[in-house]
């Protein structure tokens, strides 16, 4: 029996949905991110406090920053995702060259490994 080369049309589109589904969501998180950080001014307290609280605003917008910045590659590694599904290269180990099973793919959509290969 030949072995499977690549993931049929269906499977394809089916990889595409559940792609497109993660970027809309991811995209809603980080532009909730971006308003975090543009939006959060604290509010005008006794000048003690003031400085407190400048120090840990600071603290949380850098921590906030970094979550959007992991988002956003999140987001650009689904986008070549789908570029891949395009190219019919879609799930195909970069090292072995075998398909990625089905269950990964559906756990991590932007996998470009199989779990033999990441192993290594």
């Amino acid at each position: 029996m030949a072995e499977i080369v690549r993931y049929s049309d269906a499977e394809l589109e089916e990889f595409r949905v559940l792609i497109q589904a993660k970027i809309d969501k991811a995209r809603a998180e980080y532009e909730q991110l971006q308003q975090s950080i543009m939006g959060d001014e604290t509010s005008d307290t006794a000048p003690t406090l003031k400085a407190f609280e400048d120090g840990a605003s600071f603290l949380q917008r850098e921590e906030i920053s970094r979550l959007a910045q992991r988002q956003l590659k999140f987001i650009q590694n689904l986008e070549a995702a789908l570029v891949r599904i395009d190219n019919k290269t879609y799930g195909i180990c970069r090292e072995t060259g075998k398909l990625i099973p089905k269950e990964r793919l559906r756990a991590v959509p932007h996998a470009t490994l199989s779990i033999e290969a990441k192993g290594k």
